[in-house]
């Protein structure tokens, strides 16, 4: 099992609690499944019966372990045990965490907690980011597992990681930029939620798990490109595809062949707009993020799309959050197969 070093980052995904293959994928642990089990949700309330908190401490000492939660006396106790066991047993049917993940959303997640993907998003994506030494790369990945929150000002484009946004707005000490992040319209006048910087880059990764830092991925700045470098890292570990992705302000393709949304709203525009309707103007402005994606092997594409750039877009919604789904990157690229590198 691998232990944490120095300088890591993104601790919290669980991912020092792995193995890790010859080929760096991500293997399954007891000591991962304890995290799991640790949850809240999965702990044993102070009213659970007997026979839960047996099942539970049953479950810790050996999470493999075969056990049957229709003895327990809570009926909703007994179908939050079934949608655990059934993801365990998914994922451990999988040679590793990534074949896992790929399989689930090939597959379909109907009735997996939303968590329980997310966390395991959290593990692949971290895993895939393994080796990058660049801040705003990391800093980019984190849209694949946690929602932002987006601002436009003053020429930058802002993300702003949502769960920290709403924390200090509970808490009273959000600045005028993080009151920009939940109110539209609100002028900034100073900042106190940090925007990542090449001065602060090199603490990035103390304070990965903080998740504290905004993104600026306006035309031009470092955030924009780093969005582009998380993508293809996420999708050479995920897919063993070698693409390279260019960011570009507008897409000036009349013609174009494909593209992938990266989240619901931008796949809803972007089909819109590839079908020739006509968007308002206050939807096209959700978009906050394009770029160009082109394959190093073109055998590996679907004849329709052989030699044409696939377009990636990244949206917010009307409530100004941006809930990217990495998933669309593993179903919806025109590969002839999927590569199954995981």
């Amino acid at each position: 099992m691998s232990l944490l070093a120095p300088g890591d980052f993104w601790v919290a995904s669980g991912h020092h609690l792995c193995d890790v293959s010859e080929e760096g994928r991500l293997l399954a642990t007891p000591d991962l499944w304890r995290a799991f089990l640790a949850r809240p949700e999965l702990l044993p309330p102070p009213e659970a019966c007997d026979a839960e908190r047996a099942l539970h401490a049953r479950l810790m000492e050996e999470p493999g372990a075969e056990v049957d939660p229709m003895g327990l006396a809570d009926l909703d106790a007994v179908e939050n045990w079934q949608v655990f066991l059934s993801f365990r047993d998914r994922v451990a049917a999988a040679p590793t965490l990534e074949a896992a993940w790929l399989r689930l959303f090939r597959e379909g997640v109907s009735g997996v907690p939303p968590l329980f993907l997310g966390m395991l998003t959290h593990l692949v994506a971290r895993a895939a980011m393994e080796g990058e030494g660049d801040a705003f790369t990391l800093r980019a990945g984190e849209c694949l597992f946690r929602t932002q929150r987006a601002a436009i000002t003053q020429g930058a484009t802002l993300l702003a990681d949502e769960e920290v946004v709403d924390t200090r707005h509970a808490q009273g000490d959000l600045g005028a930029l993080g009151r920009l992040l939940t109110e539209a319209g609100v002028p900034p006048r100073e900042v106190e939620l940090e925007v990542l910087s090449e001065a602060l880059a090199p603490g990035y990764r103390a304070r990965s798990d903080a998740h504290d830092l905004a993104l600026d991925i306006a035309e031009g700045r470092p955030g924009q490109h780093g969005m582009a470098r998380a993508l293809e890292r996420f999708i050479h570990h995920m897919l063993g595809e070698r693409v390279k992705i260019r960011p570009v302000p507008v897409i000036e393709d009349r013609n174009w062949t494909w593209h992938v949304g990266l989240d619901a709203e931008a796949t809803r525009i972007s089909n819109a707009l590839w079908e020739g309707k006509k968007v308002p103007q206050a939807e096209l402005a959700r978009i906050l993020w394009l770029g160009v994606l082109e394959f190093e092997d073109g055998t590996r594409v679907l004849p329709r799309a052989q030699g044409k750039p696939v377009y990636l877009a990244l949206a917010m919604d009307a409530a100004q959050r941006v809930r990217m789904k990495a998933q669309n990157l593993a179903t919806n690229l025109p590969l002839v197969a999927a590569a199954d590198a995981a």
